[in-house]
């Protein structure tokens, strides 16, 4: 089942797309699954791995996932001028995220962090057949993106550093106590490189996690960020290319860009005038690069919801352009098609 994504978001908080008519049959027909049950492929973790992730060990992807990798080096992708031109040459980059309301809501994607093995929660979704029907464990003072009165994406995003994964859901909904409704959703074990099921979506488009790909605070704040950057784009093609192992294209067109495609910001871009915040941001988008992981408004880079944001410093990330950046080809990355991990240098 495919989730349809024309739609563009004007304003920060990401795109609502369409359900398709399929969908609600689905989303009648998912059932709430009994408390205690696993994902597919997981396993318990061991006393040690639990006390290890709750001492900090528990990051967000791990050190030879695509995540991590630096692309600076590699060559530039040959249809590098058609997709920057199709995403919008001229359009600013944006920051997704801040601190305080943008139109009386919060911006960025908040981050929920849990230490505790919590009891699972039941959730249900319109798009069962492509998420994680079970697994989750979401606290009941789960945040939800721009707000719990948002219309927007509503992602939920929770960091469970007790068991080291994450559970992400898409236009989730509070029900009764310990339970949820969203459009879509996964449970990731950040420990691990394996990538979804080919055709199966997330709490993003490109089927990918969101956690690894939103700038932190905190790493902003240390003045280092070592992880490619989630990004949105108006339109992409109908297909995708690895790591993304979903596509929703506004139509088969080889000059828009697919699910998973990587650009960077051009390494002879000047950063030396930005704030500490900003320039973080963007040598992260020099060395790492964005990650085209769902459709929405033109280079929006996804970050954290967190009240430490300068928004006068990440302002001056909006004053480069599509034509900054080149897209990239990661293609020589890739040592399996099923895996995230990176191939050895």
């Amino acid at each position: 089942m495919k989730r349809t994504a024309e739609s563009t978001a004007g304003t920060a908080g990401g795109r609502i797309p369409p359900l398709p008519a399929m969908a609600t049959a689905v989303a009648v027909a998912a059932c709430l699954l009994s408390a205690g049950a696993a994902p597919a492929g997981a396993r318990s973790p061991s006393p040690t791995e639990v006390a290890a992730a709750a001492d900090g060990s528990c990051t967000t992807s791990p050190a030879d996932s695509f995540w991590r990798a630096p692309v600076d080096e590699l060559p530039e992708h040959p249809n590098s001028d058609r997709y920057v031109s199709s995403i919008g040459a001229a359009e600013p980059l944006h920051p997704d995220f801040g601190s305080g309301l943008v139109d009386g809501q919060p911006v960025g994607i908040p981050i929920t962090i849990s230490d505790t093995k919590l009891p699972e929660s039941r959730v249900t979704l319109d798009y069962a057949e492509e998420s994680d029907r079970s697994g989750y464990r979401i606290p009941r003072n789960a945040r939800i993106e721009n707000g719990p009165a948002s219309d927007g994406d509503r992602h939920v995003i929770v960091w469970d550093r007790a068991l080291c994964r994450s559970y992400e859901l898409w236009n989730a909904k509070p029900r009764a106590a310990n339970a949820w409704h969203a459009g879509s959703g996964a449970v990731f074990d950040l420990r691990s490189n394996a990538l979804r099921p080919e055709g199966w979506t997330s709490a993003d488009a490109a089927g990918l996690a969101v956690l690894p790909g939103l700038v932190r605070y905190d790493e902003a704040a240390a003045g280092r960020i070592d992880h490619a950057i989630r990004m949105t784009v108006p339109r992409s093609d109908r297909s995708y290319v690895w790591p993304a192992r979903h596509q929703a294209g506004a139509a088969a067109d080889g000059s828009l860009p697919p699910m998973g495609l990587r650009l960077r910001l051009k390494g002879s871009v000047d950063t030396s005038k930005m704030g500490p915040q900003a320039k973080a941001v963007a040598e992260a988008l020099k060395t790492y690069g964005a990650i085209v992981a769902d459709n929405g408004s033109a280079w929006f880079i996804t970050g954290e919801e967190h009240a430490g944001w300068n928004n006068s410093q990440l302002d001056a990330l909006k004053d480069l352009k599509g034509s900054d950046f080149e897209a990239v080809d990661a293609s020589g990355l890739r040592q399996s098609p099923d895996s995230g991990a990176v191939a050895p240098e």
